[in-house]
Protein backbone atom coordinates (compact mmCIF):
# COMPACT_ATOMS: atom_id res chain seq x y z
CA UNK A 1 0.00 0.00 0.00
CA UNK A 2 0.90 3.70 -0.35
CA UNK A 3 2.94 5.56 -2.79
CA UNK A 4 6.87 5.03 -3.60
CA UNK A 5 7.21 8.63 -1.99
CA UNK A 6 6.19 7.33 1.28
CA UNK A 7 8.87 4.94 1.57
CA UNK A 8 11.15 5.39 4.35
CA UNK A 9 14.49 4.55 5.98
CA UNK A 10 13.99 2.95 9.74
CA UNK A 11 16.62 3.28 12.28
CA UNK A 12 16.29 -0.36 13.43
CA UNK A 13 14.30 -2.91 12.55
CA UNK A 14 10.60 -4.15 10.94
CA UNK A 15 8.56 -7.15 11.77
CA UNK A 16 6.16 -8.46 9.81
CA UNK A 17 4.37 -9.62 13.12
CA UNK A 18 1.86 -8.32 15.67
CA UNK A 19 1.44 -8.21 19.73
CA UNK A 20 0.59 -11.65 20.93
CA UNK A 21 -2.45 -9.71 23.16
CA UNK A 22 -4.49 -7.06 22.30
CA UNK A 23 -4.38 -6.06 25.58
CA UNK A 24 -0.81 -5.09 25.27
CA UNK A 25 0.65 -1.94 25.04
CA UNK A 26 0.38 -0.56 21.41
CA UNK A 27 3.71 1.52 21.56
CA UNK A 28 6.28 1.51 24.23
CA UNK A 29 8.94 4.54 24.63
CA UNK A 30 12.88 3.73 25.89
CA UNK A 31 11.96 0.17 25.61
CA UNK A 32 14.18 -2.64 27.23
CA UNK A 33 14.14 -5.15 24.87
CA UNK A 34 14.57 -8.69 25.72
CA UNK A 35 15.37 -11.50 22.78
CA UNK A 36 14.46 -14.87 23.99
CA UNK A 37 15.13 -18.01 21.75
CA UNK A 38 13.44 -20.38 24.42
CA UNK A 39 9.76 -21.54 24.46
CA UNK A 40 7.18 -19.35 26.95
CA UNK A 41 4.82 -22.65 27.16
CA UNK A 42 5.22 -26.23 29.36
CA UNK A 43 6.52 -28.24 26.44
CA UNK A 44 5.81 -32.10 26.72
CA UNK A 45 7.86 -34.79 27.59
CA UNK A 46 10.75 -36.94 25.58
CA UNK A 47 8.87 -39.91 26.81
CA UNK A 48 5.07 -40.99 27.06
CA UNK A 49 3.86 -40.58 30.88
CA UNK A 50 0.30 -41.16 32.31
CA UNK A 51 -0.97 -38.66 35.26
CA UNK A 52 -3.36 -40.28 37.51
CA UNK A 53 -6.15 -37.62 38.21
CA UNK A 54 -8.74 -39.04 41.35
CA UNK A 55 -10.90 -36.16 42.27
CA UNK A 56 -11.56 -32.68 41.19
CA UNK A 57 -9.20 -30.98 44.02
CA UNK A 58 -6.11 -32.90 42.40
CA UNK A 59 -7.58 -31.53 39.05
CA UNK A 60 -7.86 -28.03 40.61
CA UNK A 61 -4.20 -28.21 41.83
CA UNK A 62 -2.45 -29.79 38.79
CA UNK A 63 -4.06 -26.18 36.62
CA UNK A 64 -3.10 -23.77 39.58
CA UNK A 65 0.69 -25.48 39.38
CA UNK A 66 0.52 -25.54 35.48
CA UNK A 67 -0.52 -21.83 35.73
CA UNK A 68 1.97 -21.00 38.69
CA UNK A 69 4.63 -22.19 36.00
CA UNK A 70 3.85 -20.54 33.26
CA UNK A 71 3.20 -17.45 35.49
CA UNK A 72 6.73 -17.60 36.88
CA UNK A 73 7.87 -16.82 33.00
CA UNK A 74 5.82 -13.86 32.80
CA UNK A 75 7.37 -12.75 36.40
CA UNK A 76 11.10 -13.66 34.98
CA UNK A 77 10.87 -11.07 31.81
CA UNK A 78 9.25 -8.53 34.13
CA UNK A 79 11.59 -9.24 36.74
CA UNK A 80 14.64 -8.30 34.06
CA UNK A 81 13.49 -4.68 33.69
CA UNK A 82 12.34 -6.06 30.06
CA UNK A 83 9.24 -4.06 28.82
CA UNK A 84 9.54 -5.53 25.37
CA UNK A 85 10.06 -9.52 24.27
CA UNK A 86 10.81 -10.62 20.89
CA UNK A 87 10.34 -14.65 21.50
CA UNK A 88 11.85 -17.24 18.88
CA UNK A 89 9.15 -19.89 19.88
CA UNK A 90 5.54 -19.92 21.00
CA UNK A 91 4.22 -18.10 23.95
CA UNK A 92 1.30 -19.56 26.25
CA UNK A 93 -1.85 -17.96 26.17
CA UNK A 94 -1.45 -17.44 29.97
CA UNK A 95 2.15 -16.08 29.71
CA UNK A 96 0.09 -13.80 27.40
CA UNK A 97 -2.16 -12.87 29.84
CA UNK A 98 0.43 -11.98 32.77
CA UNK A 99 2.47 -10.36 30.46
CA UNK A 100 -0.16 -8.25 28.66
CA UNK A 101 -1.17 -7.16 32.76
CA UNK A 102 2.34 -6.22 33.49
CA UNK A 103 2.16 -4.16 30.18
CA UNK A 104 4.78 -5.86 28.01
CA UNK A 105 5.08 -5.99 24.51
CA UNK A 106 5.63 -9.16 23.20
CA UNK A 107 5.96 -10.75 20.05
CA UNK A 108 6.27 -14.23 19.16
CA UNK A 109 7.81 -16.67 16.77
CA UNK A 110 10.26 -14.64 15.51
CA UNK A 111 12.58 -15.94 12.41
CA UNK A 112 16.08 -16.33 13.12
CA UNK A 113 17.79 -13.71 10.28
CA UNK A 114 14.68 -11.14 12.66
CA UNK A 115 16.43 -11.83 15.89
CA UNK A 116 19.60 -11.49 14.29
CA UNK A 117 19.02 -7.86 13.13
CA UNK A 118 17.28 -6.82 16.68
CA UNK A 119 20.30 -7.64 17.78
CA UNK A 120 22.55 -5.79 16.19
CA UNK A 121 19.72 -2.98 15.76
CA UNK A 122 19.57 -3.16 19.78
CA UNK A 123 22.78 -4.32 21.41
CA UNK A 124 20.62 -7.33 23.10
CA UNK A 125 21.72 -10.65 23.34
CA UNK A 126 19.84 -13.46 22.25
CA UNK A 127 19.74 -15.83 25.40
CA UNK A 128 18.57 -19.78 24.46
CA UNK A 129 17.18 -20.20 28.17
CA UNK A 130 14.72 -17.93 30.21
CA UNK A 131 16.65 -18.40 33.26
CA UNK A 132 19.72 -16.41 31.73
CA UNK A 133 17.10 -13.42 31.24
CA UNK A 134 18.74 -10.58 33.35
CA UNK A 135 19.23 -6.84 33.18
CA UNK A 136 22.70 -6.98 31.56
CA UNK A 137 21.06 -8.71 28.63
CA UNK A 138 18.70 -6.21 27.16
CA UNK A 139 19.10 -3.89 24.70
CA UNK A 140 17.26 -0.51 24.00
CA UNK A 141 15.36 1.50 21.50
CA UNK A 142 13.58 4.34 21.66
CA UNK A 143 10.29 3.49 20.15
CA UNK A 144 8.70 0.20 19.68
CA UNK A 145 5.18 0.20 18.06
CA UNK A 146 2.35 -1.72 16.67
CA UNK A 147 1.71 0.18 13.03
CA UNK A 148 -1.16 -0.72 9.90
CA UNK A 149 0.52 -0.88 6.92
CA UNK A 150 -1.72 -1.18 3.98
CA UNK A 151 -3.69 -4.06 5.39
CA UNK A 152 -1.18 -5.80 7.66
CA UNK A 153 0.05 -4.93 10.76
CA UNK A 154 4.18 -4.31 11.78
CA UNK A 155 6.17 -3.89 14.62
CA UNK A 156 8.52 -0.87 14.53
CA UNK A 157 11.61 -1.29 16.48
CA UNK A 158 13.18 2.30 15.58
CA UNK A 159 14.99 5.15 17.30
CA UNK A 160 17.61 3.10 18.08
CA UNK A 161 21.08 4.63 18.85
CA UNK A 162 24.15 3.04 16.86
CA UNK A 163 22.16 0.68 15.10
CA UNK A 164 24.57 -2.14 13.23
CA UNK A 165 20.95 -2.64 11.17
CA UNK A 166 18.71 -0.64 9.86
CA UNK A 167 15.45 -1.02 7.59
CA UNK A 168 14.76 0.27 4.26
CA UNK A 169 10.60 -0.02 4.28
CA UNK A 170 9.52 0.24 0.52
CA UNK A 171 6.26 1.33 -0.48
CA UNK A 172 4.17 0.90 -3.87
CA UNK A 173 0.51 0.60 -5.25
CA UNK A 174 0.85 -2.82 -6.35
CA UNK A 175 3.49 -5.66 -6.00
CA UNK A 176 5.08 -4.95 -9.18
CA UNK A 177 6.18 -1.31 -8.73
CA UNK A 178 7.51 -2.95 -5.28
CA UNK A 179 9.42 -5.22 -6.59
CA UNK A 180 10.97 -2.82 -9.24
CA UNK A 181 12.42 -0.20 -6.58
CA UNK A 182 13.50 -2.58 -4.86
CA UNK A 183 15.92 -3.90 -7.14
CA UNK A 184 16.38 -0.35 -7.89
CA UNK A 185 17.37 0.01 -4.30
CA UNK A 186 19.81 -3.04 -4.33
CA UNK A 187 21.65 -1.87 -7.22
CA UNK A 188 22.25 2.00 -5.69
CA UNK A 189 23.66 -0.17 -2.31
CA UNK A 190 25.75 -1.61 -4.48
CA UNK A 191 27.05 0.80 -6.50
CA UNK A 192 27.61 2.63 -3.28
CA UNK A 193 29.65 -0.32 -1.14
CA UNK A 194 31.48 -0.54 -4.30
CA UNK A 195 32.65 3.37 -4.22
CA UNK A 196 33.21 3.65 -0.62
CA UNK A 197 35.20 0.49 -1.41
CA UNK A 198 37.67 1.58 -4.14
CA UNK A 199 37.13 5.27 -3.63
CA UNK A 200 36.90 6.18 -7.16
CA UNK A 201 34.03 7.19 -9.57
CA UNK A 202 33.91 8.32 -13.10
CA UNK A 203 30.66 10.16 -15.08
CA UNK A 204 28.00 8.17 -16.25
CA UNK A 205 25.09 8.51 -19.08
CA UNK A 206 28.05 6.40 -21.31
CA UNK A 207 30.50 9.33 -21.06
CA UNK A 208 33.83 6.98 -20.32
CA UNK A 209 32.38 5.01 -23.19
CA UNK A 210 32.64 7.79 -25.77
CA UNK A 211 36.21 9.10 -24.46
CA UNK A 212 37.43 5.69 -24.83
CA UNK A 213 36.13 5.00 -28.01
CA UNK A 214 37.72 7.95 -29.42
CA UNK A 215 41.43 7.34 -28.05
CA UNK A 216 41.06 4.54 -29.54
CA UNK A 217 40.42 5.24 -33.12
CA UNK A 218 43.37 7.37 -32.80
CA UNK A 219 45.56 4.94 -31.25
CA UNK A 220 44.20 2.62 -33.91
CA UNK A 221 45.88 4.88 -36.81
CA UNK A 222 48.81 4.51 -35.78
CA UNK A 223 48.93 0.84 -35.69
CA UNK A 224 47.84 -0.42 -39.18
CA UNK A 225 46.89 -3.38 -40.99
CA UNK A 226 44.33 -6.21 -39.49
CA UNK A 227 45.22 -5.10 -35.53
CA UNK A 228 43.78 -1.31 -36.42
CA UNK A 229 40.15 -2.98 -37.47
CA UNK A 230 40.08 -4.67 -34.88
CA UNK A 231 40.90 -1.77 -32.08
CA UNK A 232 38.36 0.29 -34.17
CA UNK A 233 35.67 -2.44 -33.79
CA UNK A 234 36.31 -2.58 -29.85
CA UNK A 235 35.79 1.38 -29.91
CA UNK A 236 32.30 0.54 -32.03
CA UNK A 237 31.46 -1.75 -29.17
CA UNK A 238 32.00 0.59 -26.71
CA UNK A 239 29.46 2.75 -28.44
CA UNK A 240 27.08 0.92 -27.65
CA UNK A 241 26.37 2.03 -24.45
CA UNK A 242 25.18 5.68 -24.57
CA UNK A 243 23.20 4.29 -27.87
CA UNK A 244 21.24 1.47 -25.93
CA UNK A 245 21.00 4.55 -22.90
CA UNK A 246 19.67 6.88 -25.70
CA UNK A 247 17.72 4.62 -27.31
CA UNK A 248 15.87 3.48 -24.40
CA UNK A 249 14.70 7.53 -23.84
CA UNK A 250 13.19 7.16 -26.99
CA UNK A 251 15.89 9.46 -28.88
CA UNK A 252 17.43 9.06 -31.59
CA UNK A 253 20.83 6.67 -31.04
CA UNK A 254 22.56 7.84 -34.06
CA UNK A 255 21.85 11.45 -33.47
CA UNK A 256 22.61 11.20 -30.77
CA UNK A 257 25.91 9.46 -30.71
CA UNK A 258 27.58 12.11 -33.39
CA UNK A 259 26.39 14.72 -31.15
CA UNK A 260 28.55 13.19 -28.21
CA UNK A 261 31.27 12.65 -30.69
CA UNK A 262 31.65 16.14 -31.42
CA UNK A 263 31.30 17.39 -27.82
CA UNK A 264 33.95 14.90 -26.90
CA UNK A 265 35.90 15.97 -29.74
CA UNK A 266 35.70 19.85 -28.48
CA UNK A 267 37.51 18.95 -25.21
CA UNK A 268 34.55 17.82 -22.91
CA UNK A 269 35.38 14.44 -21.86
CA UNK A 270 32.72 14.18 -19.25
CA UNK A 271 29.63 14.49 -21.81
CA UNK A 272 26.92 11.87 -21.90
CA UNK A 273 23.89 11.29 -22.20
CA UNK A 274 21.24 13.56 -20.64
CA UNK A 275 17.86 12.00 -20.51
CA UNK A 276 15.85 14.55 -18.93
CA UNK A 277 16.46 17.41 -21.96
CA UNK A 278 17.22 14.87 -24.44
CA UNK A 279 20.78 16.01 -25.17
CA UNK A 280 24.94 15.75 -24.81
CA UNK A 281 25.43 17.17 -20.91
CA UNK A 282 28.09 17.07 -18.51
CA UNK A 283 27.41 14.12 -16.49
CA UNK A 284 29.68 15.50 -13.87
CA UNK A 285 28.56 18.82 -13.01
CA UNK A 286 25.03 16.92 -12.95
CA UNK A 287 26.11 14.33 -9.99
CA UNK A 288 25.52 11.58 -12.43
CA UNK A 289 28.20 9.36 -11.31
CA UNK A 290 29.47 5.38 -11.61
CA UNK A 291 31.97 3.18 -9.48
CA UNK A 292 35.23 3.09 -11.78
CA UNK A 293 35.50 -0.52 -10.57
CA UNK A 294 32.40 -1.44 -12.48
CA UNK A 295 33.24 -0.16 -15.29
CA UNK A 296 36.83 -1.91 -15.67
CA UNK A 297 35.36 -5.07 -14.74
CA UNK A 298 32.26 -4.74 -17.50
CA UNK A 299 35.21 -4.34 -20.18
CA UNK A 300 37.85 -7.10 -18.67
CA UNK A 301 34.49 -9.43 -18.95
CA UNK A 302 32.97 -8.50 -22.50
CA UNK A 303 37.20 -8.61 -23.41
CA UNK A 304 37.76 -12.46 -22.04
CA UNK A 305 34.30 -13.35 -23.76
CA UNK A 306 35.19 -12.17 -26.99
CA UNK A 307 38.73 -13.82 -26.41
CA UNK A 308 37.27 -17.32 -25.63
CA UNK A 309 34.79 -16.56 -29.27
CA UNK A 310 37.37 -15.75 -31.22
CA UNK A 311 39.46 -19.08 -29.60
CA UNK A 312 36.68 -21.91 -30.98
CA UNK A 313 38.07 -22.93 -34.06
CA UNK A 314 34.98 -25.41 -34.89
CA UNK A 315 31.59 -25.99 -33.35
CA UNK A 316 30.95 -30.29 -33.88
CA UNK A 317 27.18 -30.28 -33.78
CA UNK A 318 26.15 -33.44 -31.39
CA UNK A 319 23.56 -34.96 -33.11
CA UNK A 320 24.78 -35.19 -36.64
CA UNK A 321 27.90 -36.86 -35.44
CA UNK A 322 26.21 -39.06 -33.30
CA UNK A 323 23.71 -40.23 -36.66
CA UNK A 324 27.30 -40.44 -38.29
CA UNK A 325 28.52 -42.65 -36.25
CA UNK A 326 25.77 -44.81 -36.22
CA UNK A 327 25.67 -44.75 -40.31
CA UNK A 328 28.99 -46.31 -40.10
CA UNK A 329 28.40 -48.71 -37.31
CA UNK A 330 24.95 -50.35 -36.73
CA UNK A 331 25.50 -50.85 -33.01
CA UNK A 332 26.25 -47.69 -31.80
CA UNK A 333 23.34 -45.61 -30.17
CA UNK A 334 23.09 -42.33 -28.95
CA UNK A 335 22.33 -42.76 -25.45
Amino acid sequence: GGGIEDSELVEGVVLDKERVHPNMPKSVENARIALVNDSLEIEKTEIDAQLRIDSPEQMEAFIKQEESMLKKMADKVRDSGANVLFCQKGIDDVVQHYLAKYGIFAVRRVSESDMKKLSKATGAKIITNLDDLEESVLGRAGLVEEKKIGTENMVFVEKCTNAKAVTLLIRGGTEHVIDEVGRAVEDALGDLKTVLKSGRVVAGGGAPEVEAARELRKYATKVGGREQLAIESFADSLEVIPKTLAENAGLDPIDMLVELRATHEKGDKWAGVDLENGEAADMEKKGILEPLMVKIQAIKSAAEAAVMILRIDDVIAASKLAKDKEQQNPEFKNY
